[in-house]
């Protein structure tokens, strides 16, 4: 009973940290040239109906996830051209997108789903696969914790290529030279927009998979209420992880077992408010932001506009 309650926590842990992940690391390679992007949650909510929406019409879930990439990528795009070819506030234009990406979603929603505020739900068997299912034996420990969908271990691979790309490419190395000293970098010939468009567009991207990720992979469907803050979060895991991809993913796994206890603790028997328990993943999110924000240090260009001179 004890090993099946770890299981089952550890498994939702993955499930819910997936989502963040994939935001999280959009975050980190954006900032990271930076360029400020807290439109995550806006891009997460705009790629969770575009994945729900285009998986219900195609019949397939990985066409639903790549064109929330996509749609992800327009928006990111979005940011790009106006933080970057027009220097507009990151911050403002983060915003924009935060009340743009809901906004548009729910209008899409409603024009083709016949005024619903939710997507008509994907059946099980156009979902993306789980590669390990069957591999274990159906409920088991190791089944309980590892049956996951194809996103889950998507993410964990994106995670090690981004460290990759950061840290181990001539590109990543721009990446981080345009992050903390654009004019310096701009003086050897990188060109620094070329640069920051493709973070801030990946950004977009990677986002628009953590969105499809909870339409398609956790609940089947888009609602109103699906992204409720988890770009925020992600933003969040991407401080507490020190704008790395591997710091950002123990980060995204920390909120996602916070969940997971979540979702556990009503099996206990414990009469434990389900209001109180909804509150531990944001308040475990401001402890950390005001335990480890001071110690967290940003690229150095961090959210400052580069002109050409």
């Amino acid at each position: 009973m004890i090993l099946q309650s770890i299981a089952f926590i550890l498994g939702t842990t993955l499930m819910y940290a997936t989502p963040l992940i994939y935001t999280s690391l959009g975050g980190t390679i954006s900032e990271n040239s930076g360029v400020v992007n807290i439109g995550l949650e806006g891009i997460m909510f705009m790629g969770a109906f575009i994945g729900a929406a285009v998986g219900f019409y195609t019949h397939s879930g990985w066409i639903g996830f790549l064109a929330a990439g996509v749609v992800g990528g327009l928006f990111g795009l979005l940011h790009a051209v106006a933080c970057i070819t027009f220097t507009a506030d990151q911050v403002v234009s983060g915003i924009a997108i935060n009340f743009l990406g809901p906004g548009f979603a729910l209008l899409l929603c409603r024009l083709t789903f016949d005024g619903a505020a939710m997507t008509v739900p994907l059946p099980l068997d156009e979902k993306i696969s789980r590669p390990l299912n069957g591999l274990f034996e159906q409920n088991s420990f190791f089944d309980m914790i590892f049956n996951r969908y194809s996103t889950v271990y998507l993410a964990f691979i994106l995670v090690f290529l981004m460290w990759f790309l950061l840290y181990k490419t001539r590109l990543g190395l721009r990446i981080r030279a345009v992050g903390e000293h654009p004019e310096a970098a701009a003086t050897l010939g990188i060109n620094v927009y070329k640069i920051r468009y493709f973070s801030v567009i990946m950004s977009g991207v990677l986002s628009g998979f953590g969105g499809a990720a909870m339409s398609i992979a956790i609940v089947s469907q888009f609602r109103v209420t699906l992204i409720s803050g988890q770009g925020f979060i992600a933003l969040a895991a991407m401080i507490f992880g020190r704008w790395k991809p591997q710091g950002a993913m123990w980060a995204c796994l920390l909120f996602g077992l916070a969940n997971g206890i979540v979702i556990f603790m009503p099996r206990t028997g414990l009469d434990i408010s389900s209001q109180l328990l909804s509150m531990l993943p944001y308040v475990l999110t401001l402890i950390l932001l005001v335990v480890f924000v001071g110690k967290a240090i940003a690229p150095s260009a961090d959210g400052e506009i580069y002109e050409k001179h």
